[in-house]
């Protein structure tokens, strides 16, 4: 394994995590009911980068709760989530046992997940990783050759992430952050209920109240990398660019005040700001 990795500080974030989930999880009302609907909460971006779903096996990287995990499942795939947070793997399961959707849901830092089941032979037509991932992650390039390890051949890896831009302001629009940091960005407050913020642009079901003044007693760490150092880490691991977008609305997420809010739970700059890349996609594959 990388000696770069920071396995101290993916530690301190499980603790994090497992705090901020239980809040987040507390706003979205009868989740099993909503999937036994047939609801999803998957976006069309992510769909038109990962395309046919049915009978492939795909992997689910830092899942988080499994909403999205199994969405998926719905759609065909053969599911795996994996997440470093107890209660967010604790919570997909019981959702896919009482929902009646079949996924299967594994909790381990993603670094060692990746080694392991690369290791033990298991392979992936799709892996895929979404919407506020990359900032846990301590080495890039250790990431991306794990990932082209689990795929088979002409496998392909999608994400669909916030864009770094769009991360160095704070909620008032004032710059705060670099554009890539390479170094940990310690968050004293810790994972944040973020959900309570966006409402119901990231809950696609029944919202409810749930937790109040929620303030995590865990802090986080977090680093900025770059657009373009995801893509040579991929390219670096072994995997062709296929496509590489960038989109300046975010979808369920409202990072700042005053968000314009669009149908289908999409947000957009505040009323007198020029556009700003909010979103970025990459498919890549990885030859046979």
């Amino acid at each position: 394994m990388s000696e770069s990795l920071r396995t101290d500080l993916h530690e301190a974030n499980r603790l994090s995590w497992n705090a901020a989930t239980l809040a987040h999880n507390s706003h979205k009302g009868d989740q099993a009911a909503f999937f036994r609907a047939g609801g999803s909460t998957l976006f069309p971006e992510e769909l038109e980068l990962l395309g046919p779903l049915a009978g492939r096996m795909l992997v689910h990287l830092q899942c988080n709760a499994g909403q999205d995990t199994l969405s998926l499942a719905r759609l065909g795939a053969v599911a795996t989530g994996v997440d470093i947070s107890d209660e967010a793997i604790d919570f997909a399961r019981r959702l896919s046992a009482e929902s009646g959707v079949p996924a299967t849901f594994e909790r381990a830092d993603v670094y060692a997940w990746l080694a392991e089941t690369a290791d033990g032979g298991r392979r992936f037509d799709l892996a895929f990783s979404s919407y506020g991932a990359v900032c846990w992650l301590t080495d890039l390039d250790a990431w991306a050759r794990g990932i082209a390890r689990i795929l088979a051949p002409g496998g392909r890896f999608v994400l669909v992430e916030f864009h770094p831009a769009a991360m160095m302001y704070d909620e008032n629009l004032r710059l705060r952050f670099p554009y890539s940091s390479r170094e940990p960005i310690e968050v004293q407050e810790g994972v944040g209920d973020y959900v309570a913020g966006s409402g119901e642009g990231l809950i696609a079901g029944e919202q409810t109240d749930g937790a109040q003044d929620f303030r995590n007693p865990y802090r986080s760490y977090e680093i900025q990398w770059g657009t373009a150092e995801v893509a040579q880490a991929l390219i670096g691991a072994g995997l062709r660019i296929e496509t590489l977008r960038e989109w300046t609305y975010s979808n369920g997420w409202s990072p700042f005040r005053g968000m314009r809010a669009e149908p289908g739970r999409r947000f957009r700059m505040p009323d007198g700001y020029p556009d700003l890349p909010l979103m970025y996609g990459v498919s890549a594959r990885l030859e046979g």
